[in-house]
């Protein structure tokens, strides 16, 4: 028996494979679809099929962008229109409706045992009024946020409020002086508890009126930018076909073109006209707004202060115990007040936004001349003449406090209604848009792999 040679086996010994490293057999595996990708980018029909790809890529981003950002703009414009604006509106209407309670409160006091029923139930119509829009701000508020907090002190210290009046009321009628205290209390109650939840409350849905406007307004650079990239990239591909082919026109691509540039032109012109008309609704309607809302809560606190002169009588002093704390109050109002009438004429526009408030400017001055008379009179001792200067039906500082409120009551009909409009007009610049993008950018996008096949086809 021969035995192999050097003691081996029978079997012939495999060769040894050198071991192979991982790091390798990873770059193999990424090497497959890069070689391809390069051998496919080295012929024109591979180059096309990846414009082809990119192409439509941007076409469709473009879209979408500017469906995504306008669809934000679009909610927080409808915000203005339909949630923020209405509840600022709100908020003012029970400012307003609270101190005109308080006016109407010291009002029928003033006229004694039996008070004017059109006086009582222009309390009661106020008390009401600022009761159901609390309601309603509470429905759109989340009670967690500082507007939330300030609606519930105003639900809990209101009935505190009522109570103090009814039982100033119910002494007034007896003939008792404790009333006057009770309503000096209720007064007390109103302008240091009630009115500044109140003025809080307008604040804060103010701002976020503000803020909501300020996101509808803000720039969609996103979009604009993916638009101009796929425009250039649209232009660049279609010089490139003529420069290979000499053919002036590729139908796919250029509406593919047309299409970006109609979602462009509709972008950058709807958002333009957006802002403008939000922007007009925030300077020209929101701001103569505010202004007028402080000139009539104004107006209405002074004229509770001229009242409650003459119910205390001189019982409450300022601090430094000098003046009369309710007249001093009402001359600080009224100067308020006129200083705000003087920003209203200048923000207001047009004959049916400056009347009014020229009108209301004439009342004042006039309403300042009875009240000078009226303390004269008060201060010779002759109070029921002073009262009848006050309260009476003819040439009283309540008649003139009326034409005040009347021109007020019209010059913020006007500018609400301004608002109002300026802020629709600006949400509908937006409409369509969205849902427009989305649907140009698909078809762009399909027509721009339209205009390649047809280039491709050319190769087969």
């Amino acid at each position: 028996m021969t035995y192999p040679p050097n003691g081996g086996s029978l079997r012939e010994r495999a060769p040894v494979q050198p071991p192979t490293s991982v790091p390798a057999q990873r770059q193999s595996a990424w090497a497959g679809p890069t070689e391809r990708l390069r051998a496919v980018a080295t012929t024109e029909p591979g180059r096309l099929q990846i414009i082809g790809a990119v192409l439509a890529l941007l076409v469709v981003t473009f879209g979408a962008v500017t469906a995504l950002e306008i669809s934000s703009r679009s909610e927080a414009a409808d915000d203005v229109v339909t949630r923020s604006q209405p509840l600022s509106a709100d908020a003012a209407s029970i400012y307003r409706s609270l101190a005109d309670a308080d006016t109407m409160a010291a009002s029928g006091f003033l006229a004694g045992a039996q008070e004017p029923r059109d006086v009582h139930e222009k309390y009661e119509k106020d008390i009401r009024e600022a009761s159901r829009l609390l309601v309603r701000a509470a429905a759109g508020t989340d009670a967690s946020t500082s507007s939330g907090q300030e609606i519930t002190t105003l639900a809990e210290t209101l009935p505190v409020y009522t109570g103090l009046i009814e039982r100033a009321r119910a002494n007034n009628r007896q003939g008792l002086p404790l009333g006057g205290a009770y309503l000096r209390y209720a007064n007390h109650k109103m302008t240091y508890e009630l009115l500044p939840a109140a003025e809080r409350l307008y604040k804060a849905e103010t701002g976020r009126l503000g803020e909501d406007s300020g996101d509808a307004r803000q720039w969609p650079y996103l979009s604009l930018g993916a638009g101009l990239v796929a425009l250039a990239a649209l232009v660049w591909m279609q010089r490139r076909n003529y420069r290979r082919t000499n053919r002036v026109l590729n139908h796919g691509l250029l509406a593919a073109t047309a299409a970006s540039t109609v979602v462009l032109l509709w972008l950058a012109v709807g958002h333009t006209v957006a802002r403008a008309e939000l922007r007009a609704a925030m300077v020209q309607g929101q701001e103569s707004l505010d202004v007028l809302n402080n000139a009539r809560i104004n107006s209405l606190k002074a004229r509770a202060n001229e009242n409650l002169t003459l119910v205390a009588r001189g019982a409450v002093l300022t601090a430094d115990g000098r003046n009369d704390k309710y007249e001093t109050d009402y001359t600080t109002g009224m100067k308020a007040l006129a200083a705000q009438l003087k920003s209203a004429e200048k923000l207001a526009k047009g004959t049916q936004g400056s009347e009014p408030v020229a009108d209301a400017i004439t009342s004042v001055s006039e309403w300042q001349g009875r009240h000078r008379k009226a303390r004269t009179t008060d201060d010779q001792g002759d109070y029921d003449g002073a009262l009848k200067q006050i309260i009476g039906s003819k040439d009283s500082t309540g008649e003139s406090f009326e034409q005040v409120d009347a021109a007020l009551r019209k010059a913020l009909a006007h500018e609400q209604g301004e608002f109002t409009d300026a802020a629709k007009d600006g949400r509908g610049a937006l409409g369509g848009l969205p849902m427009g993008a989305a649907a140009l950018g698909v078809l762009g996008a399909a027509a721009a792999v339209v205009g390649v096949n047809r280039r491709l086809s050319e190769y087969r």
